[in-house]
């Protein structure tokens, strides 16, 4: 008489071999979902890092140009790649007392998790607004004397 315990040889290899891809599918996903998370947490930071420096810019032209180079440059030193860069910034009103708004939108590639079947890209986006120093100097040819 055969005993069970022969009948089930091999058993735990063949269980293995059918669960494996399952498990490698579910540990890219929480790459996935890890690598997600810190890049919308570091868009965060450039978003508001862009908006102080706008905020800090004597006029709307340097406002724009200073809010892209350093969202810009803060992506870049957070180690983010971004296939486009989009830096929107919404300088109305720009006076002291007043906010500046920057929206910082960025795609993002997803070629090496290409096992888990996800889209080429996705597109992350942040937002922050700061105020303009109340009494932060002017430029030499705004009016004053």
């Amino acid at each position: 008489m055969r005993s069970l315990r022969d009948d089930e040889r091999g058993s735990a290899a063949a269980e293995l071999v059918l669960l494996t891809p399952g498990l490698i599918m579910m540990l890219l996903f929480i790459v996935f979902c890890g690598r997600m998370a810190d890049a919308t947490l570091r868009l965060e930071d450039a978003a508001h890092q862009a908006a102080r420096a706008a905020s800090l810019a004597r006029n709307v032209t340097n406002a724009r140009n200073d809010a892209h180079a350093t969202a810009s440059a803060a992506l870049a030193n957070a180690g983010i790649t971004c296939r486009s860069l989009a830096v929107t910034v919404n300088t109305a009103g720009f006076q002291p007392g007043a906010t500046v708004s920057v929206e910082v939108t960025c795609t993002a590639g997803l070629s090496d998790l290409a096992l888990l079947g996800m889209p080429g890209s996705i597109q992350l986006s942040a937002s922050f607004s700061s105020p303009v120093d109340t009494y932060r100097g002017v430029a030499a040819n705004a009016g004053g004397t």
